[in-house]
């Protein structure tokens, strides 16, 4: 009897100590082995930290060649002295692995296509498209150019040993709790990871286009509507460049041969994701004509607000360079900030750099394609995807000299199956990492732009200010001579015409130095009056920021910090001081009960700021939003992609109406454009009443209603922040939407005396949830509170500001 009862017990106690040291899934979605997990000896106890930072004060380190001191401030910024370049990049890949290991490992998981090694089967069709816009092609590119240069791949090399030597140095205890949470362990970092996570800012910022969706609206309404719907250009009035009025261009452009003809091919549904269209950003410099004293810079990059934080602020300092400022977890230098001279900013500059051709293969072995009167060789590449449950799947991308065949029978195809290759300068080799290196030791103007001469992918509109109070913006990049509307619609394969034939000179980018105006800006608009000699068109420039910045900007003098910090933080809503009056006067307010009439009132008396604290905002998005949907329901369920014009042109047919757009397709009744602002306003009513309804509040303060939110990338919500008392939205220089926002604000102050900065950002350096400066800043941040920043050509001596001082020694 006691030999069973052992037995029993035994076979008990091993089943749970399998069941707890296995992994399980909960739902669709995979969760750890329990024991493990729990473990509090290992698990996710040991990530609970209730100190800013504790880490050893000495440190001995395999690959450094002198000894470095980091001292980390009291916003845990690390301030990194080296003796030499090594030693300097392999520190920064140290320190940021110790704050952000798991978000810039977990980056390269996405941008290669291998989340489903991570989260299973559900992330399959994710990994497959990465893998067809060719992130991994394109990384691998600029991997082999930067190999051919010993210099720049020592750099790399040195980051990637830093990144490796804190890998080697933790083990399962102080893995970051996504790992825990996810049962998967940190492999080691490459110099290619790093191009990886270069390639998802490409993505982000410069794969963005509708040639789809214009060829479609093209085919469907007819070259007049066409043109109607999706002006390039708006009136002059309303038009405010990124490179001022006036400016002249004194140079013969290169000349490109356009085709003969060019139609409208055959309808496609689009089936790869676009980038957010409320990334964006804002930076403007003021110089010295506008300060009386130095220059001024301020910039904030409007990308998906996140947490981890996109950003980790790093102050880098060797011989030769001292800089400060935004760096990207995973790529070594500083990408926003100031040295001990100059500071620049960036914000996304508005170009076509995306093209999509048809195809014509052979046969269906699509081992040929047709190009003028021949047929070329494709490239095969089968791509093995492998799944957490330990199967493998498998996809062939067809290459042709354009780049991969994203759609075709295998993937997304549809309407009259069309093999589409995509033309994306992101895919050639580049040399962004040149840029970082020579802009961040940069003197003065000239050698910045040198600097921006290696900066091809990533369009950017960089914005400059130095000591002597001088202010220039140049746009970089690697851009296609482009015949007009080239690139616009799907366009044809076979023939060469087609292709990109020439790329604009470094001499004949757009440039300002010391504009008569006295300011230099950006927010994301045209780049350019019709003057400029070459062709730049986008698909979603932005109209309402860029013209707010430069209206303030003109109108002040003697500008402080204060000033530019203001500016950043601005509420105006620009769209509804344009669109509300016109609504106003046409609505129809005889059938209002009470409550419609105290709304109304409401709207009359705003003041048109997006203030947290406001209701009124609530009303004026919401009755803004219905009626946009009801304007353009003939977009809805037509069997084809489209896309519908912008909230500017949106505003100016309003204006007037006399179109076919303005009846409801919905109705047997053929409506005017004043029942389409009654019908939109009692639609918003009643969804503010469900709001309230659902919500248990009639208190519908604009902070409240927008629930700006901060998410985890994993999107957990424990590991986020929702409903934060901020204000603004999309379309506002203080571009705060539900999820997107200012994720690094900055304002630098450059004279005789130096160079200080302030800046905040909506998270914290640390990636980790348990500790107790996770988030830290995102109150400020609201609140558009900024913190000074520590900056010094040398060590801090006997500072209160820092909490940690380590020295690191060759082991």
């Amino acid at each position: 009897m006691q030999i069973i009862r052992f037995v029993l017990i035994f076979a008990i106690t091993l089943s749970i100590t399998i069941a707890f040291n296995s992994r399980m899934t909960i739902g669709d979605s995979p969760a750890p082995p329990l024991g493990k997990f729990f473990n509090p000896f290992g698990g996710f106890w040991q990530n609970s930290e209730k100190e800013a930072i504790s880490a050893s004060s000495l440190l001995e380190l395999d690959g450094l060649k002198d000894e470095v001191t980091v001292q980390f401030d009291e916003y845990l910024i690390p301030h990194i002295f080296a003796q030499n370049d090594e030693d300097l990049y392999f520190t920064q890949g140290y320190v940021a692995a110790f704050h952000r290991l798991w978000q810039m490992d977990f980056l390269r998981y996405v941008a290669a296509g291998q989340v489903s090694e991570i989260l299973g089967e559900t992330a399959l069709n994710f990994d497959r498209e990465k893998r067809r816009k060719g992130l991994s092609y394109g990384a691998r590119k600029k991997l082999e150019d930067v190999e051919q240069d010993p210099f720049f791949r020592a750099m790399l090399q040195a980051y990637t040993n830093g990144v490796n030597a804190y890998i080697n140095s933790i083990d399962y205890d102080d893995y970051p709790i996504e790992y825990k949470l996810l049962d998967y362990s940190p492999q080691p970092w490459t110099n290619l990871k790093s191009f990886l996570v270069i390639m998802m800012m490409a993505e982000d910022l410069s794969l963005g286009e509708s040639d789809l969706e214009n060829t479609n609206a093209l085919k469907l309404f007819g070259r007049e509507v066409f043109d109607l719907l999706y002006p390039e250009k708006p009136p002059l009035n309303d038009f405010d460049p990124v490179i001022p009025f006036g400016t002249k261009f004194n140079f013969e452009p290169v000349k490109i041969s356009p085709p003969f003809k060019q139609e409208a091919l055959a309808f496609i549904n689009r089936g790869i994701s676009q980038p957010n269209p409320d990334n964006g950003s804002n930076n403007f410099a003021v110089g010295v004509s506008k300060t009386g004293n130095g220059s001024l810079l301020a910039n904030e990059p409007d990308l998906a607000l996140n947490l981890p934080s996109i950003w980790y602020i790093a102050h880098l300092n060797a011989p030769g360079v001292n800089v400060f400022g935004a760096t990207i977890p995973g790529v070594p230098g500083v990408i926003v900030g100031h040295n001990d001279s100059i500071a620049w900013g960036l914000t996304n500059a508005k170009r076509d750099l995306v093209d999509w051709y048809k195809i014509e293969f052979r046969n269906s072995k699509r081992d040929e394609y047709r190009y003028d009167n021949q047929w070329l060789k494709t490239d095969k590449i089968i791509e093995e995807i492998r799944v957490r449950d330990g199967s493998t799947a498998y996809d062939t991308i067809i290459f042709t000299h354009q780049g991969p065949v994203v759609y075709d029978q295998n993937f997304t195809g549809s309407g009259d199956q069309l093999d589409l290759a995509m033309r994306w300068v992101a895919h050639d080799p580049t040399e962004e990492l040149k840029t970082g290196y020579y802009i961040n030791r940069a003197d003065n103007y000239e050698e910045f732009k040198q600097g921006l001469a290696y900066w091809e992918s990533l369009p950017q509109n960089f914005a400059f200010a130095n000591v002597k109070g001088d202010v220039g913006l140049h746009i970089p990049g690697k851009f296609p001579v482009k015949w007009k509307e080239q690139g616009k619609f799907i366009l044809d394969g076979t023939r060469s015409e087609n292709d990109w034939q020439a790329y604009i000179p470094e001499e004949h980018e757009l440039d300002v130095f010391n504009p008569p105006r006295g300011f230099v800006s950006s927010a994301n608009q045209h780049p350019v009056d019709s003057t400029y000699p070459y062709y730049t068109y986008d698909y979603n420039f932005e109209y309402y920021r860029g013209r707010r910045v430069n209206d303030r900007l003109k109108i002040l003098n003697a500008v402080t910090v204060e000033d530019m910090m203001k500016l950043q933080n601005d509420n105006f809503n620009y769209q509804a001081f344009e669109s509300l009056p016109m609504m106003l006067d046409s609505l129809d307010t005889a059938s209002f009960n009470s409550q419609k009439a105290e709304l109304l009132g409401l709207l009359k008396s705003w003041d048109y700021f997006n203030n947290p604290e406001l209701r009124v905002p609530s009303i004026y998005e919401l009755w803004w939003i219905k009626l946009y949907r009801l304007l353009w329901d003939e977009f809805d369920n037509n069997g084809v992609s489209l896309m519908r014009p912008d909230i500017y042109n949106t505003i100016r047919l309003l204006k007037n109406p006399a179109h076919e757009f303005v009846d409801i397709q919905a109705t047997s009744e053929i409506e005017t454009i004043k029942d389409l602002f009654l019908i939109s306003f009692n639609q918003a009513v009643d969804s503010l009443n469900i709001w309230m309804e659902k919500t248990g509040s009639e208190d519908f303060k604009w902070s409240d209603f927008k629930n700006t939110r901060i998410t985890h990338l994993l999107r957990i919500p424990q590991f986020g922040r929702d409903h934060i008392l901020i204000g603004g939205n999309r379309n506002i220089v203080n571009a705060a939407s539900g999820t997107h926002g200012p994720s690094w604000r900055m304002v630098v102050q450059l004279n005789g005396d130096g160079v200080k900065a302030w800046g905040v950002y909506p998270g914290s350096q640390t990636g980790n949830p348990g500790n107790i400066k996770y988030g830290a800043m995102i109150e400020d941040w609201a609140k558009g509170n900024y913190h000074p920043m520590l900056f010094s050509t040398q060590q801090f001596a006997d500072n209160d500001q820092i909490i940690l001082i380590q020295t690191l020694k060759p082991q």
